[in-house]
């Protein structure tokens, strides 16, 4: 029997990976969360996520910023999956302390706790959920000066309703590319920049201690049993909450930035295939579908999927920090894991929504984010003239 901690292991990702490990059998599994209200709300206990792992785990209530807790949780396991993180991207560019200590010192305490165990850790390998936001706006083509890693577009620009990029060396548009794993890191906001000091800290501090290590850079991941109550979850909770009512929608920007949706249940897959891939120790991978969909258009499927009445208004809104689009290469995944994702968006999207009408919905916690944002200075919302 293999024993594994999955920090974070609560939340919607670690708990598909929960669910999957133990269908294996063969584990014990540990899962460390601190339960924050944002990510589950105050009565977890009464939630899908909750029923669906429950039975399956040994619980540990407490964070990964206590340090003694860490130690505790780490003495008999030999993989570690770290998910624990604080993930809104907006959010990061006001909450700037607290991303640091959960994302930063988080991982810092998982380290620490392995050294002060010493010969007793068991530990054999580190699995770490980064995300694609380290790249920045990610990889394009000048038709004149060819590959650019471009910097964030420029808010002037934006104003007037320009979301396009033009080469900085010529000013000609520029044309997305699939962004590989070598490509310029860039981060575009402090949640990125926290994701790739974990990135470098285990990349540091793994091979001096003889652990192995796998980082994985999420791109844009959704399924049954995502948070509809946490507005920094992403645009598929929001707008199905906001559908669901037949209230209006808030497309940002032009409508057309687009992003590469992969389901849950194939994340987990690619995470659980690396454990015992050797091929995958040491190195960074994209797990993703390699398929970039509009905003719009991922707006038109859920209006259809609810037969929702919501006018979806493209407002030319926009939040500061983020990409305009986001297409991973996948060839690595597919090499070392042999990873395809096997969850089509159409079929993945019908699953979410007919789960999502029989949950309870909230979207108290969406204006209140945007007040937020824009208080900070890190929303626009479009000048009418």
């Amino acid at each position: 029997m293999r024993n594994f901690l999955i920090t974070g292991g609560s939340g919607f990702i670690g708990a598909e990976i929960v669910n999957q490990l133990h269908k294996l059998g063969g584990c014990n599994i540990t899962v460390l969360d601190s339960m924050t209200e944002q990510i589950h709300g105050k009565e977890w206990e009464n939630s899908y996520l909750y029923h669906t792992i429950k039975g399956k785990y040994k619980f540990i209530k407490g964070s990964v910023c206590d340090l003694e807790t860490v130690c505790e949780a780490i003495r008999d396991c030999e993989v570690i999956l770290h998910l624990a993180a604080e993930t809104g991207t907006g959010q990061s560019m006001y909450q700037i302390n607290q991303y640091n200590e959960t994302n930063v010192m988080g991982t810092s305490n998982l380290l620490q706790a392995i050294s002060i165990l010493g010969k007793e850790s068991k530990v054999k390998k580190i699995i770490l959920a980064s995300s694609r936001a380290v790249y920045g706006e990610g990889k394009y083509e000048c038709p004149n000066c060819g590959v650019i890693y471009p910097n964030g577009r420029s808010k002037e620009k934006m104003l007037e309703g320009d979301f396009n990029f033009y080469c900085p060396k010529c000013g000609e548009k520029m044309s997305l590319l699939p962004t590989t794993e070598d490509s310029a890191i860039k981060p575009a906001s402090l949640y990125a920049y926290t994701k790739y000091a974990q990135e470098m800290m285990l990349r540091t501090m793994c091979p001096a201690m003889g652990i192995d290590y796998t980082i994985f850079r999420f791109q844009n991941v959704y399924g049954v049993g995502q948070s509809l109550k946490n507005p920094y979850t992403g645009i598929l909770s929001v707008f199905s909450t906001l559908m669901l009512e037949n209230k209006p929608v808030n497309i940002f920007e032009d409508g057309k930035e687009s992003r590469d949706f992969v389901n849950v249940k194939d994340i987990a897959r690619g995470v659980i295939d690396s454990i015992e891939n050797a091929r995958s120790n040491s190195e960074t991978i994209n797990l993703g579908s390699g398929v970039n969909t509009s905003v719009i258009e991922i707006a038109e499927i859920l209006k259809k999927h609810y037969g929702s009445e919501s006018e979806l208004k493209v407002t030319g809104d926009f939040r500061i920090g983020d990409i305009a689009h986001n297409k991973a290469d996948i060839s690595k995944a597919k090499a070392i894991l042999n990873f395809e994702p096997k969850i089509s968006l159409e079929e993945g999207l019908k699953s979410f929504c007919a789960w999502v009408e029989g949950q309870d919905k909230d979207n108290s916690g969406y204006e209140r984010s945007l007040s937020e944002m824009e208080e900070a200075g890190m929303f626009v919302r479009k000048q009418v003239v």
